[in-house]
């Protein structure tokens, strides 16, 4: 393969991640403001809902930033945004659980791993426009992380956790690509996806590995969730990987 060629597929696969990033944003403003709405009917507290728009209108100001790199990487996004995102919470959980459901697997996990990527990528963003981006997105990522935290603590503060110990593998393997524990063709394990803002596949892998381990994990068992079944379900998909 041509150094041309391997610049051409790079691009190539930098405009696929921002351009699926960019849907995940818009699926995340979705599901942030109609978190917002229950937390409301719930009579959670005040702050809480409007974290949970607060964070739907940074990831509405995400998602624009994701079209415009997939657009200059040579992969714009659709014309429309991509359909609302299903509730993730299983069906039978009252709905006080089942928002928690949704804000930890939201927040507590999908954010937390967000940061992680995402300070990892900054480091390597040479170019300042997307070390902007980066940057902007990180520290508000932080922000939405909290917000699950925060909601999770005054979940354990009723006795409202304990639920979510048996569901955290349908959980964790709800926000996870389906082939982040396989290999993937060379292309995708290049360095130099770094400078266009995107983790070659094992880094990726590991970083889900390690926020897990040391963020995740430890905030869930301080909220009263039994985390061995999710620690049980990381195993094992680490020992299909070695």
């Amino acid at each position: 393969m041509t150094a041309e060629v391997r610049a051409a597929t790079r691009r190539a696969l930098a405009a696929s991640a921002w351009r699926f990033r960019w849907s995940v944003e818009c699926d995340a403003s979705v599901r942030f403001e109609r978190l917002a709405a229950r937390l409301d009917a719930l009579d959670a507290p005040t702050h809480l809902a409007g974290l949970a728009r607060r964070s739907a209108a940074d990831e509405r100001r995400h998602a624009t930033h994701c079209a415009r790199l997939a657009a200059e990487l040579g992969g714009p996004v659709l014309e429309r945004a991509p359909p609302p995102p299903p509730e993730v919470a299983p069906v039978g959980l009252a709905e006080e659980d089942a928002v928690t459901y949704e804000l930890v697997a939201a927040c507590c996990v999908a954010e937390s791993v967000s940061v992680a990527v995402l300070t990892a990528l900054l480091p390597a963003a040479r170019d300042p426009a997307l070390h902007a981006v980066l940057r902007e997105l990180a520290e508000d990522e932080i922000g939405h992380a909290r917000l699950g935290w925060a909601h999770l603590a005054v979940a354990a503060g009723r006795g409202r956790t304990a639920f979510l110990g048996p569901l955290l593998p349908a959980m964790l393997a709800g926000s996870v690509d389906e082939d982040l524990f396989r290999p993937v063709e060379p292309e995708r394990e290049d360095e130099a996806l770094l400078a266009l803002g995107v983790l070659p596949h094992a880094v990726k892998r590991e970083l889900f590995v390690r926020a897990l381990e040391e963020v995740v994990f430890p905030g869930l068992d301080g909220a009263g969730v039994d985390t061995e079944p999710g620690r049980a379900w990381l195993a094992a998909r680490r020992i299909a990987t070695s």
